[in-house]
């Protein structure tokens, strides 16, 4: 169920990535990840990257997965994804 402020959002058809922190995942074929708006790193090895977001957490898989760059706000990740998979609290 969408919480007032989410359909004020939708109704005035801001994005909401920036209006309410929303995660913001952009793949580029299988080799390259940007994610926006995450919270924080709680795995990071070769073959899995999970991320904490506001309202979920996001698992990244793959081999020769590396994190090139990151931010409090935003990463760029690199090497063979294989899976993407988002995880309810």
């Amino acid at each position: 169920m969408p919480s007032k402020k989410e359909k004020w959002i939708d109704s005035l058809q801001l994005p909401k990535d920036v209006c309410m922190g929303a995660l913001r995942v952009t793949l580029t074929g299988n080799s390259e990840a940007w994610i926006e708006n995450y919270r924080g790193i709680l795995e990071y090895t070769g073959e899995r990257i999970l991320l904490q977001a506001k309202t979920c957490q996001v698992c990244l898989e793959g081999t020769r997965l590396s994190i090139d760059y990151y931010t409090n706000e935003d990463m760029k990740i690199s090497g063979n994804i294989s899976a993407l998979r988002y995880l309810r609290e």
